[in-house]
């Protein structure tokens, strides 16, 4: 072997190794498909993404469990009131309310305690992935809710109360339910569908094209809706 070949191969095996490691480091944890539930007055509508959570796997252990994911966008149908003829939609946010702040981590878990509170005991976050079924998120576990009279124009964001949702949607609308699912992670990181496994939602630009706008209209809408906005508006909406 000549010593060019000899070095080749190393590093080779270098970048395998650190590809590998990668991988590791940022393969999901555990994957989960949200999924929301609306009466109106045209039936049943539902919206649902898959959301991956990841946990912290460096060596030094001094980041945060993230997840991968969209807020879940429902589109309800057209308006049969006042504004007949306007679609009418509901947004699962990636948050949650806690007092006068907003969690933008306690998303993480939302898997982990419906199965929790569904089989009477505690999950670990270890075996989560192997948990099956689907289960109900209810209570403190149900993110925050929010509705678009226009999809287009952050500012027309309005909060959703989950036991009172006619107040924001109109008669005939209300919460259904909530629900969680894990799915398997698939071959990340080329888990494009079908035998590779379903990747993370994507497509929440296309519904909000305003999130896609320069400066902070994230914060815009959730200010609009009510709610608190910090520097991390976005994470409400998007997570990379």
């Amino acid at each position: 072997m000549s010593f060019i070949s000899k070095w080749a191969g190393l590093l080779g095996l270098l970048a395998v190794l650190v590809i590998g490691d990668q991988i590791r480091i940022n393969r999901p944890g555990h994957k989960f498909r949200l999924t929301v539930e609306v009466m109106t007055p045209d039936g049943i509508k539902t919206g649902s993404g898959i959301l991956a959570v990841v946990p912290d796997r460096n060596y030094n252990r001094g980041g945060r469990t993230t997840m991968r994911g969209e807020a879940v966008f429902v589109d309800l149908g057209q308006d049969h009131g006042k504004d007949r003829g306007k679609g009418k939609n509901l947004v699962a946010l990636l948050a949650h309310r806690q007092g006068a702040k907003l969690d933008f981590d306690d998303i993480n878990y939302v898997a982990l305690r419906a199965y929790g509170a569904a089989r009477g005991s505690r999950v670990s976050f270890n075996d989560i992935h192997r948990q099956t079924g689907v289960v109900p998120v209810q209570g403190d576990l149900i993110p925050v809710l929010v509705s678009f009279g226009d999809p287009n124009d952050p500012k027309t964001a309005r909060l959703v109360a989950g036991d009172h949702a006619e107040a924001a949607l109109g008669e005939g609308y209300a919460i259904r339910g909530l629900n969680a699912e894990i799915v398997p992670n698939g071959f990340w990181p080329i888990d494009f569908g079908g035998a590779l496994g379903d990747p993370v939602t994507r497509g929440i630009n296309a519904k909000l094209p305003w999130l896609a706008a320069p400066g902070d209209p994230a914060a815009t809408a959730l200010q609009a809706a009510g709610l608190p906005a910090g520097g991390e508006a976005r994470e409400a909406f998007a997570r990379k």
